[in-house]
């Protein structure tokens, strides 16, 4: 008999859940379905003051529906508190600000900057820019003499303490990230192939078996993927704003770019496969910190101190390695040796080279989790304030610095601050100036359809029109049969809220719109007599709101988020091939036949640095722009990253040679350095083409192919090599071989990085004339 309706509620739970991701949405409707309505009862009906349920209602919408702050539960209650108060402060100048024109448009421009802009210092203030706008908007646009401000003050008040109740007992939002499960758990899969990939390759008496080792590395890949999918359903939001969800966001593409690393450096399918027994040391000091990594992951608040230790045996067990393959030199033979020699010598230290690039990898995802876990255990304050980890000691000099650095003609953040603050004015001064009913909707309407590119705003205020005329025809028709019934309609409410709050994550904006629509439509009609006329005003209110939206993104900086991401990451894989093809030729300076007057590489690997900074603002900003994205957030991750990619290739190459003590001025090389050179032209050129076609929107190259003939001359060239012209042994040729790979390295990034910048210019492009 119950099997219809269990069946029917297994449907509409599994529709949820693809799509509303995590149930974010649906977990903050239902909150203010439960706990809106109840307060407008409370206020309107118990204590008969209309002020006071108006400020109640809109209070806990504002604050159930659009914040969800993350972290801790006791923080995640400090920053409601904060948005509480602050609610207050901003209804009392809302108040005294609204009964004179020049002054009402002149604080809403002021205030709406202020809180726009803020969202530049800190996720948390990112996070609640539309609720503390709204604080400001409803008592500017709605006029009252003083003596009403006590009641207004009253309904926010128990909207902000309702809604700590409701965070706090209501469905509580999981304090983890959703990507920390699955990341522990592929970076514990990673860890155990490369522990029976170390025993099978050190010969152990219960060395895992070859099946063993594919099982392992099967559960691996079947944990990367795990996480991908993971991450594939993560919706945008700017709750996802923080150091820490950040870090998070990219560890996903280091851990699928580990994988990959984890998978080619597996043992070949031979009995006794030969290695350098220095590589099974930092295989398994690899796997170690992985654990660690893990260990964090689950727990962020944890001490860190065991993941750094770890890291430091890593990094120990890397300069171990590269001193030890000199020892693997077959400087016994006659010369010159024969290229299958050779040939064979290379194939150990391949095995070498793998296990130092997961070595560099693995170091560069348990630093991400570090940092990650380092920003979750900041107290309140810090938070607020957006000190990062590792950043100025001071909270409000980090604050400063970041909002300093924005305050320049080519910041998304200034453009968008003064997009909306400009918006908001007009609107104000619309609503003084035409004396239009219910004046708030029309700020309502603008503030809800501005977004941070033209295009955008225009679609959307399409949508927000098409929304409001569905929403409006659906509530007059149910106005119209609820008839004299008005009681009807406080139970359609709290079912018209929740209808309103998922609908934009999961259907769409014009059905939130739409939605939305009804809601007023009934919540304008509770405790009176039910009149569909004011949905007719309800068009007028938000076409007002969307022409001045549509107007102001048209006028003020056109080019979104996007665009800025864009311009940044061209820059950035610029710059990172810059100090790539830097570090090749200081390589080349430490082995030729010439002393040569190159210095390391310094100044380019800081401009690097500082462009993927510039980078880090730019995704944050894109994060934070509401509306439809041009490319998904799995390929722009993919597209960041692959600039964390480049840089610690061009690091580990840098760190190779700074770190060899040799410089023979006597020894030619110059065959071998000619093959590298010529290697790190053809690779940072694809990275060069690569960011024109990010910053003009044209087609991407087709990634570097593989050079048989190249690699075949670096290994005719190494027939001198492997011993210096006085007959000593020479480290020199593992170091060409390992910078030879890694460049190989960064041309396996190619086909990753391609797919995903294709969907921003045209689908394949020929290689470009260079």
């Amino acid at each position: 008999m119950h099997e219809p309706g269990f069946h029917l509620l297994g449907r509409l739970t599994a529709w949820l859940r693809a799509h509303d991701p995590e149930l974010a949405a649906t977990r903050r409707a239902t909150r203010a379905a439960l706990v809106m309505p109840g307060l407008l009862a409370l206020c309107g009906e118990v204590f008969r003051s209309p002020a006071m349920a108006t400020y109640a209602a809109f209070g806990s919408l504002s604050m159930l529906l659009f914040v969800d702050f993350t972290g801790p539960m006791v923080q995640r209650v400090r920053a409601h508190v904060g948005l509480g108060v602050t609610w207050l402060v901003f209804i009392c100048l809302g108040t005294l600000a609204a009964h004179e024109i020049r002054v009402a448009v002149t604080a809403t421009m002021v205030i709406g900057f202020v809180v726009l802009f803020s969202g530049v210092v800190s996720s948390v203030l990112a996070g609640a820019s539309t609720a503390l706008l709204l604080a400001f908007v409803l008592p500017v646009s709605t006029p009252a003499q003083l003596s009403e401000l006590p009641e207004r003050l009253a309904g926010a008040g128990l909207a902000a303490a309702a809604s700590l109740l409701a965070i706090s007992l209501l469905w509580p939002r999981p304090a983890a990230d959703p990507l920390s499960a699955p990341a522990a758990r592929a970076c514990r899969a990673a860890a155990a192939q490369l522990r029976s990939d170390a025993s099978r390759l050190a010969h152990e008496a219960e060395a895992a078996s070859v099946r063993v080792c594919r099982q392992t590395a099967d559960q691996a890949a079947v944990a990367a993927a795990d996480l991908r999918s993971a991450f594939a359903a993560t919706p945008y939001r700017p709750t996802g704003l923080s150091t820490s969800s950040r870090a998070l966001v990219r560890l996903v593409d280091e851990l699928t770019w580990l994988s990959t690393i984890v998978a080619d450096s597996a043992p070949p399918p031979v009995e006794h496969p030969l290695c350098d027994p220095e590589a099974h040391v930092v295989r398994r000091a690899s796997a170690v910190v992985l654990e660690r990594t893990a260990d964090l992951l689950d727990a962020p608040q944890g001490s860190p101190e065991a993941l750094r230790t770890a890291m430091t045996g890593l990094r120990t067990a890397i300069v171990g390695m590269e001193r030890s393959a000199t020892a693997l030199l077959p400087v016994h033979l006659p010369r010159p040796v024969t290229e299958p020699e050779v040939s064979a010598f290379i194939g150990i230290l391949d095995l070498s080279f793998r296990a130092q690039e997961l070595g560099f990898a693995t170091l560069q995802i348990a630093g991400n989790v570090d940092l990650a876990a380092a920003a979750e255990r900041r107290s309140w304050p810090e938070r607020l304030l957006g000190l990062e980890p590792g950043g100025p000691a001071r909270p409000l000099a980090s604050a400063r610095e970041r909002a300093v650095a924005h305050l320049r003609p080519g910041s998304v953040w200034l453009h968008n601050s003064l997009r909306g603050a400009v918006g908001l004015g007009i609107a104000v001064a619309l609503v003084k100036v035409t004396d239009v009913q219910h004046s708030f909707w029309v700020l309502l309407g603008t503030l809800s359809v501005l977004r941070s590119n033209a295009l955008n705003t225009g679609q959307n205020a399409i949508r927000a029109l098409a929304g409001t005329i569905a929403g409006s025809v659906i509530g007059a028709v149910l106005l119209q049969v609820i008839g004299q019934h008005g009681t009807a309609l406080w139970f359609l409410l709290p079912l018209a809220v929740l209808i309103a709050g998922i609908a934009p994550a999961a259907v769409s904006f014009a059905a939130g719109q739409a939605a939305f629509t009804v809601t007023l439509a009934i919540l304008f009609n509770i405790g009176r007599h039910p009149d569909w006329h004011i949905v007719l005003l309800r068009i007028q209110d938000i076409g007002l709101g969307c022409a001045v939206s549509v107007l102001v993104g048209l006028f003020l900086w056109p080019r979104g988020a996007a665009a800025v991401v864009h311009r940044a990451l061209a820059e950035a894989y610029t710059d990172s091939a810059r100090y790539l093809a830097g570090a090749v030729e200081y390589a080349m300076g430490r082995c030729g036949v010439r002393p040569s007057a190159a210095d390391a590489p310094l100044a380019e690997g800081r401009e690097a640095a500082a462009a993927a900074r510039r980078l880090d603002d730019a995704f944050r900003g894109f994060l934070a722009e509401r509306g439809a994205k041009p490319m998904s957030l799995s390929a722009m991750t993919t597209l960041v990253t692959g600039i964390v990619g480049l840089r610690l290739v061009a690091d580990a190459v840098l760190g190779l040679w700074q770190r060899s003590g040799e410089r023979h001025e006597g020894t030619d090389r110059a065959e071998a350095g000619l093959v590298l050179v010529n290697s790190v032209g053809r690779v940072t050129g694809w990275y060069e083409d690569l960011a024109v076609s990010l910053a003009e929107h044209s087609s991407v190259r087709d990634p570097v192919p593989r050079n048989p003939t190249a690699e075949a001359s670096l290994v005719a060239s190494l027939h001198r090599d492997l011993r210096d012209d006085d007959g000593r042994a020479s480290d020199t040729a593992v170091r060409i071989i390992w910078t030879a790979d890694h460049l190989k390295a960064a041309r396996r990034l190619q086909p990753s990085l391609a797919a995903a910048a294709r969907p921003i210019g045209s689908p394949v492009g020929s290689p470009r004339p260079r």
